[in-house]
């Protein structure tokens, strides 16, 4: 047996796998809307909408791939989808870093989303290597992996941007060709480090990630399955997964409208620059990680997988109010230290249907929900983009810049009310067959 089929897989090695990924993302968020907007003519209005589409059309991209690769994973297993998203994500970066107009954007949107798998092949990696009962704690590390890369990616990436400006600034006298470059590029020098982050991921992968899916749990490849609407329909045979789909999708479209605004709505609201900017996200990853890391593994099993469901749903609602309403930006700070514990509900959630689905169908559910969540990616930007442009537009007689916000609590608050129908749906199951649910 060679060294690399030797290697126990586990969820260290998909934890870095994950940092690595978010970290490359996280550089980005900061500095990509501002781009566009520059590209638009520093026109706010006209760059929030175009932002919009960029992202929607990225998301209608990993919606339409999401479960061919979920299938596809379990088929040839976890391994080598994830090194043909990484490679991906590498392709997109350095596209964008060179992109001349904004053609090219969507151009590199259309690859990053074909082959965006990470999160969905991570998720059943996770389902592969961890027993059921352990698996909320897992997948709440999983959460803390986005936190960490969203404690560094951020803030590394407004703070290329400081550096880029401040060279561009400081080498004016003696080195004018290299000072003008800096000045000219600096919004774009993130790019390059993030595709540096997405070489390194890969790297890894390929040379220290080992398979999880045992030969024994693989099945046959199936377009009927693989296809976003074939694969949901699948889950019909799982009521309770399938009602919980539906949930996810709603929660997942909520947050999507708060990720985003959040560069555009700071900026206009509050001025911040690119660093502060990243700054915030850097705390937001710093708060949700110690609540992923550290308390999910407490909270959920004493709540059980429903109540921590619930309170996560109803602590998501508080925090999208309080952030569309807080009158100065130190105040979105305090929200996010109570909004951070809203990160027990999807840990929960996705332990909730991974013990409804057998062993060898866990890639095709996390291609699913990573489906969903693609699918509330493609209104999500249009909708949050095109209402803060609307609601800041000199157009209007009131100014509501925090409208995406409002509209995310509005989304939560649905969401929470189908949580609850498919666990009561679930129990009147179980209790009808005489046996316990399973959560």
């Amino acid at each position: 047996m060679s060294e690399k089929s030797a290697r126990q897989p586990g969820v260290g090695f998909i934890f870095v796998t994950l940092v690595l990924s978010i970290v490359g993302f996280g550089l980005l968020i900061p500095v990509l809307p501002k781009l566009i907007v520059q590209f638009q003519g520093d026109d706010v209005a006209s760059g929030s909408y175009t932002y919009g589409w960029l992202v929607s059309i990225y998301a209608l991209m990993q919606f339409v791939c999401s479960p061919i690769l979920g299938s596809l994973s379990d088929r040839f297993g976890r391994r080598r989808i994830i090194l043909i998203a990484t490679a991906g994500s590498s392709i997109d970066y350095v596209i964008m870093a060179f992109a001349p107009t904004l053609t090219w954007f969507f151009v590199a949107r259309i690859i990053a989303g074909s082959t965006a798998g990470v999160l969905a092949t991570a998720n059943a990696y996770i389902a592969d290597v961890t027993p059921p009962e352990k698996r909320a704690q897992s997948f709440g590390l999983m959460g803390a992996a986005f936190g960490i890369g969203f404690i560094i990616g951020p803030v590394v990436g407004g703070a290329t941007v400081w550096l880029g400006g401040y060279l561009g600034t400081s080498l004016a006298a003696s080195h004018p060709v290299a000072a003008a470059w800096f000045a000219q590029h600096a919004l774009h020098l993130p790019f390059f480090l993030a595709a540096a982050c997405s070489a390194t991921n890969w790297i890894y992968g390929f040379f220290v990630l080992p398979e999880s899916l045992k030969p024994e749990n693989r099945r046959e490849f199936s377009w009927k399955r693989a296809n976003p609407v074939g694969a949901l329909l699948a889950m019909r045979r799982f009521p309770a997964v399938l009602g919980l789909i539906e949930c996810f999708f709603i929660l997942t479209l909520s947050q999507i409208l708060l990720q985003s605004t959040w560069a555009l709505y700071t900026d206009y609201r509050y001025h911040w620059d690119a660093l502060q900017i990243g700054l915030s996200l850097m705390f937001v990853g710093a708060a949700s990680g110690l609540v992923q890391a550290l308390l999910v593994k407490k909270i959920v099993p004493k709540l059980g997988d429903t109540r921590a469901v619930v309170v996560g749903f109803c602590i998501s609602i508080v925090a999208f109010i309080g952030y569309g309403l807080a009158p100065y930006g130190w105040v979105l700070y305090a929200v996010m230290c109570i909004g951070a514990f809203a990160g027990i509900a999807q840990p929960a959630l996705q332990a909730y249907v991974t013990k409804h689905i057998p062993p060898n169908e866990q890639g095709a559910v996390q291609g699913v929900l990573a489906g969903m969540a693609s699918l509330a990616g493609i209104p999500g930007p249009f909708i949050s983009t095109h209402s803060f442009g609307w609601a800041i537009s000199p157009e209007r007689s009131f100014h509501l810049p925090g409208i995406a916000f409002f509209e995310g609590a509005a989304l939560a608050f649905v969401a929470l009310l189908l949580a609850v129908r498919s666990f009561r749906r679930d129990a009147a199951a179980a209790a009808a067959l005489g046996t316990t649910p399973l959560a």
